[in-house]
């Protein structure tokens, strides 16, 4: 597996590149959702200015006025494209593709075409916690297989849950995130093959969550579900958004594998109009052009995880933290410092810094909390100094 490597890109770091001040004029919910003296460092928002193919391709959209419906697929060709150099995938069809709002949204559509009302729905907590509310908004039911003590899914669970949720005939899907939100687990090929071959064997359909697919670390090999033997009946939802902070844009990608293309294909057209046009210009420039961006977010991202091991543990020792593969996101074990179930509380209470808090995550999530690394060192040196703030101020030791 070669991957082109992030730490030659020749760009700036896009972490370092705005003020505190700038980035407090933003208007999004990670700056506006708790007063101006708090530190956010919760939704998944990025601390960056924009690529600039990315700002070059929405500023040529609005002086043609190229604001109508969208068509085509050329952001499809795009992720196909970046898929071949990245990942060394060249399975990624166009005509298995569709496009979708957003990630969610496109879940919810996937387990819409391979669930009834009712079916069970299977993650692997502690898991994002949109995979509850959209899943149990659509009417299904959550099962849970916790990942193991490693944060890795756990085979045998799994498949006691698939063995159990299939009991009777019943239908049943698996909601897999990869990589994994909160903890930052890349799954390996051998990992996704076992899971598959269990899916195939319990009759369960397997929808990916892959957003986060281009934030991975280093020599770390990210694996897409639909490569991997007994993919070929899975779906896939892809997006720019988390890698190039475009949640504002909205446009996502349901991806099917050979298999999958008959489901696919029942997706109804007018799903493909909720993306935004300007939105599907945007992920296409991302993922075209917007690959040295990414590699130098990735050297920065990289630094940042090894800024806050060091820090948690001068500051806060008790706390633990395992460094993730993948994401900007790290998974912060509080338990030790027993301030109860929801740690990111008292954080943001005593300290002024938000984090999220660890319980809808699920089970595995009591007493943790995920804090956002896509920040300045800066930012990330005053939340972990306002958390050891925070624990003195709550009467733990830290």
């Amino acid at each position: 597996m070669t991957r082109i490597p992030y730490e030659t890109s020749g760009e700036p770091n896009p972490l370092q590149a705005l003020t505190l001040d700038r980035l407090r004029r933003r208007t999004s919910m990670k700056w506006r959702t708790h007063p101006a003296d708090v530190l956010p460092l919760w939704v998944a928002e990025m601390d960056v200015p924009l690529a600039e193919p990315v700002v070059r391709a929405v500023t040529e959209a609005m002086e043609l006025g190229d604001t109508g419906y969208p068509v085509g697929t050329s952001y499809a060709e795009a992720l196909a494209a970046f898929a071949r150099k990245r990942w060394d995938w060249d399975g990624l069809a166009v005509e298995r593709t569709a496009i979708v709002p957003d990630v969610m949204l496109g879940v919810v559509e996937m387990l819409r075409l391979v669930t009834g009302h009712g079916d069970p729905v299977v993650v692997n907590p502690p898991v994002y916690p949109p995979f509850y509310d959209f899943v149990r908004h659509l009417g299904r039911e959550v099962a849970e297989a916790p990942l193991d003590a490693g944060g890795r899914i756990g085979l045998d669970v799994l498949e006691s849950t698939f063995r159990r949720v299939t009991a009777g005939g019943r239908r049943a899907a698996y909601l897999l995130c990869s990589p994994h939100n909160p903890t930052g687990t890349v799954h390996t090929a051998d990992e996704l093959t076992a899971v598959a071959a269990l899916a195939e064997r319990y009759g369960v359909r397997v929808v990916a969550d892959e957003i986060h697919a281009p934030l991975v670390v280093g020599d770390t090999r990210f694996v897409p579900y639909l490569s991997v033997p007994g993919g070929e009946r899975g779906l896939s939802l892809m997006s720019a958004s988390k890698a190039w902070n475009l949640a504002g844009l909205k446009a996502a990608l349901a991806v099917a594998g050979p298999d999958a293309a008959g489901d696919l294909a029942r997706m109804p057209e007018e799903v493909g109009h909720g993306p935004s046009h300007v939105g599907i210009l945007a992920h296409t420039a991302a993922l075209r052009d917007g690959t040295p961006w990414l590699d130098a977010l990735l050297a920065g991202l990289d630094a940042n995880r090894g800024l806050l091991a060091g820090l948690l543990a001068e500051r806060l020792p008790a706390v633990r933290y395992r460094p993730g593969e993948a994401t900007y996101l790290a998974w912060l074990d509080c338990r030790s410092l027993g301030l109860g179930d929801d740690p990111a509380e008292v954080f943001l209470e005593h300290g002024r810094v938000a984090l999220n808090a660890g319980p809808p995550f699920g089970t595995g999530g009591a007493g943790h909390a995920r804090l956002n690394l896509a920040a300045s060192p800066e930012v990330i040196g005053e939340a972990v100094r306002r958390m050891a703030v925070a624990v003195e101020r709550a009467g733990h030791r830290p």
